[in-house]
This record gives structure tokens, sequence and C-alpha cells, in this order.
């Protein structure tokens, strides 16, 4: 039974992801840090593990934003970031009936408050966040900066970090920010920057950028096709790692449609049962 809950959720989150080609993978990845930085500074396995769901579902609000705003390639207006605020509180109001709402109510909620009250949709400050919502909105921000975006290519991990310390004690805690960096240094985070999920390296369109999905059963040789440009590429392993050759261009709708990321949803099930 309660796998049948965790399913439903983390399903829902899936929804979200399948409608942008260029967050491929986002959702696990923030999942993931958040629960190697929950186990870093002590949280139990069973804590570290629910933070993680949170982690998966934090976007799920992103469902009620339009297309024109969520994919937009320039800047976007102040009207348009003003309904990109909304999405924490529709998510919010998304899970609330949802058996196992508590259990990822805050992240979903509270992901973008910062430390000095300047953050959003209630502009919480310090002790008003949760300890979850902390770890999941710095990790979050990290993703977002080394991931390609519509606006802009991802950066080195290095230049993330130099960015996430210009908001220590001021958007983020600087005692996360620092188990954060010591989970970079020893190398903890490399198997999940650059991957959509375990053991499944990003395969980024050369063309436009966003992530081509890319299945764990892959092989050189076949075919898949990116949903902005409509390419179609061919697979070839180099390195331990796939890279991708344009061999044409479709307008084959099944050829372009999303393809839901299952290794990562059985994984937070078999996670999670084997905690609660």
């Amino acid at each position: 039974m309660i796998g049948t809950l965790i399913k439903s959720l983390l399903v829902l989150a899936d929804v979200v992801e399948a409608r942008d080609p260029y967050t491929g993978g986002h959702i696990w990845r923030v999942s993931q840090f958040s629960k190697l930085l929950a186990i870093k500074i002590g949280l139990s396995e069973k804590e570290a593990v629910q933070i993680s769901l949170g982690g998966y579902l934090h976007d799920l609000g992103k469902i009620g934003i339009p297309d024109n705003i969520l994919k937009k390639k320039g800047q976007l207006s102040e009207e348009e970031y003003e309904v990109i605020k909304t999405h924490p509180l529709i998510g919010g109001n998304l899970i609330k009936e949802h058996p196992l709402s508590d259990l990822v109510c805050n992240p979903i909620l509270e992901h973008h408050e910062k430390l000095d009250g300047t953050g959003y949709p209630h502009g919480l400050k310090e002790d008003q966040i949760a300890l979850s919502s902390k770890i999941i909105g710095l990790v979050d921000v990290l993703d977002a900066l080394t991931s390609t975006r519509p606006y802009r290519r991802e950066m080195p991990i290095s230049k993330a970090f130099q960015i996430l310390d210009k908001g220590s004690g001021i958007h983020f805690d600087p005692n996360l920010l620092t188990h954060l960096k010591e989970l970079k240094e020893n190398e903890d985070l490399s198997h999940i920057i650059g991957h959509s999920s375990e053991g499944i390296p990003l395969v980024t369109c050369p063309v436009c950028g966003p992530i081509l999905t890319v299945p764990r059963t892959a092989r050189t040789g076949d075919i898949v096709f990116c949903r902005a440009c409509k390419g179609k590429y061919e697979l070839h392993l180099n390195l331990g790692k796939f890279e991708a050759e344009m061999v044409g261009m479709t307008e084959n709708p099944v050829e372009l449609q999303p393809i839901p990321n299952s290794d990562a949803v059985n994984q937070l099930i078999e996670e999670f049962v084997g905690k609660f």
C-alpha cells in the first residue's frame, strides 16, 4: 500500500518534468543531492530518504505555469516572474489532499524561501524555514547552475559554488553550504551532476541544448530524438559516455513524446518502502 501511494506522488512529479525538455533529470538530481546532504549533516537515513522524496516533488507546482513562461529563452518580464513565483503555492494546493502530503509539503511550499526573508511565496526567514526546505532550496540552485537551461548553457561546478558562496548567510544556510562543499571536494556529487538517473549520464542536444532521453538499455547505434529542435540523433559510446550525431529530423509526434524516468521512480520507491 505504501509503495502505491509513493508511486502516485512520484508519477505526479514526472508529469511536470515531461513538459520541459531542458530539465531532464532535474528532480532526480535534486532528490539525490538532498539525500546526500541530509546524511552529511547527521540526519538518519530515514529522514534523508523523506527529504529526498520532497526533493523529487519540489517543483510540482510548475504544472500550472504556462509553457510560454516556463520555457522562455529570454529574460522574464516582471509580470512573468510573478507568475513563476506562484508555483510553490500551486504545488501546495495540488498536494494537500494526498494521504502523504505531510511528508513533502514543506519543500514544495518553501524551496524558494531565503534566510533574509527575500524569498517567496511567504517571505519566511531563518528558523521559519524548515530544514528540509533549506536543504532542497540550496541543492535546487546548485543543479540549476550546473544544468543547461533555455536561456544559458550549464556552468562548471567551481563557478556554481562561487555563486552559492555569495548567497551564504543571506539566501542559504552557511552550515549546509559548508557540508555541500565537502561533498563536492570528496567527489560525492560527481555521479549525480550530469546524470538523469543512477548510472545514466546526460546527453544534450548538440544543436539546441536540451536533454536527450537515453534509456539504461541504450547501445551504440540507437536512435534518440530532441523534443525541442526535432532532431534525430544516433548514439555513439565514447569513453563510457554517449555522444549524439545528428542524422536527420522528424515531425513524428510519437518519436517526440516524453519518456518517464522510470528508473528514478523505482529507485525512490524501493528506498522509501525499505525505510518506512
